[in-house]
């Protein structure tokens, strides 16, 4: 009973999202509470083992940092010089976004990426007079994918590399090539879905030649002083596993530090937070960690295990189209924290030390975040920052174009591991 009551309650929460009649951060706090409530887990283990307060803490400390920065007119200065680059025409716009997107996502991490991107994205509209939307759709898929093909870019390869000892070059060998594939196909399809958006207002020639980034900054001693913050941050993040210290305290640091030397106010700084998405976030956290609790993930995972009799293709084609639905609805942390040692089981019993298996799990999970707007962080932080600026994306209307392409998106991903491993493997 207790566990079909789990299931009603994680359920009922996700159609409560939704519908969208209230808001989703009552909804996510309320699902939370109630799992803590039915006594699914105490509020030690809520705080102590679900809610990742390194994910928040990053989330506070970025926003903070971008909340000062965004006052020296970097962003608007970005946007002019990628309007200049690309002549002002949308799609070749959306290309060269995408390409800085997925780098940025995968050098760094998908989060600071978008915090970065997302407001000169906004800005770069404005200034072009067309829609913002379909690039900032573009930034949520390829944050994702892009995201990817590194070790750092995204939270279930960081939880691989560090269960498996896989290395960060085996990240980039094994999955580089499969993220480029897949975005050589994505972004066509975003062209093609969004060709109407990407429509701008005659702007001639003689406009965009007179365009000038420099004519952007209001203050360029804070524009230096956060160039250097963010690069030595984005240092940090890159090298946090040899530092020994949590990416929540390296953008906290920075955070602190750039509002000290730039002697901002900490009031007007900790305004850009979206304590709104944080708050998300951390009922979500809960949720899922009473379903987990409750045995709904294992059992779902474990179940799956019995239908492929141990055969390795079949395996790994569970392994990653699992992953991808369940990611879209679950975040994908908790879930890949279950998956990693029914894996390894699995290759105890069978035998073997199949790395097509991990590539398939980091696939999955990280595109399958791009079904729903809820399914992974950069999916959240962009839908408020464009809510903030005035340009809502709703539950509903997001999955009904991303929920398709994110399953085209795991068909190329599941047929490139099928030909690298097991054609030309």
């Amino acid at each position: 009973m207790m566990f079909y009551l789990a299931v009603f309650i994680f359920v009922a929460t996700y159609v409560g999202i939704m519908l969208e009649k209230i808001p989703r951060t009552y909804i996510s706090l309320a699902g939370g509470l109630i799992m803590v409530f039915c006594g699914y887990l105490s509020q030690e283990e809520a705080v102590g083992r679900y809610i990742d307060f390194n994910t928040l803490g990053l989330l506070v400390g970025m926003m903070m940092m971008i909340g000062v920065i965004r006052r020296c007119g970097i962003f608007e200065a970005m946007a002019i010089w990628a309007a200049k680059v690309t002549k002002g025409r949308p799609p070749i716009l959306l290309i060269l976004l995408s390409i800085i997107t997925a780098v940025s996502s995968s050098l760094f991490d998908s989060v600071t990426a978008v915090l970065l991107l997302a407001p000169m994205t906004i800005s770069l509209a404005r200034q072009l007079e067309i829609q913002p939307y379909p690039f900032l759709i573009m930034e949520i898929f390829i944050s994702n994918i892009g995201g990817t093909a590194l070790m750092v870019g995204n939270p279930p390869n960081v939880m691989i590399g560090s269960a498996t000892g896989l290395s960060f070059n085996m990240f980039f060998l094994h999955l580089a090539p499969g993220v480029v594939m897949t975005m050589l196909v994505v972004v066509p399809l975003l062209l093609i879905i969004y060709r109407k958006d990407l429509i701008t207002k005659n702007i001639s020639p003689e406009r965009i030649k007179a365009l000038n980034p420099r004519n952007e900054i209001k203050d360029f001693k804070l524009m230096h002083q956060s160039l250097l913050i963010m690069t030595l941050t984005i240092l940090g993040f890159v090298l946090h596993s040899f530092l020994g210290i949590q990416t929540a305290a390296i953008a906290i640091g920075g955070a602190t530090i750039l509002m000290i030397i730039s002697r901002t106010d900490a009031v007007e700084a900790m305004s850009y937070v979206q304590w709104d998405t944080l708050f998300f976030f951390l009922g979500l956290f809960v949720l899922v960690g009473g379903i987990d609790k409750a045995g709904v993930i294992h059992a779902l995972a474990t179940e799956a295990w019995t239908l492929t009799n141990g055969d390795t293709l079949a395996s790994t084609s569970l392994i990653i189209w699992l992953s991808a639905i369940v990611s879209a609805f679950v975040d994908n942390i908790p879930f890949t924290a279950t998956m990693i040692p029914l894996i390894q089981q699995m290759q105890d019993m069978m035998g073997i030390n199949a790395e097509y298996m991990w590539w398939a799990l980091a696939m999955g999970a990280c595109f399958g975040g791009n079904g729903t707007i809820i399914g992974a962080s950069p999916n959240l932080i962009i839908a408020a920052i464009a809510g903030r600026e005035g340009y809502e994306i709703t539950f509903m209307g997001y999955m009904k174009m991303a929920f398709p392409l994110m399953v085209v998106s795991v068909i190329v991903a599941h047929l490139y591991i099928f030909l690298r491993f097991f054609v030309f493997g």
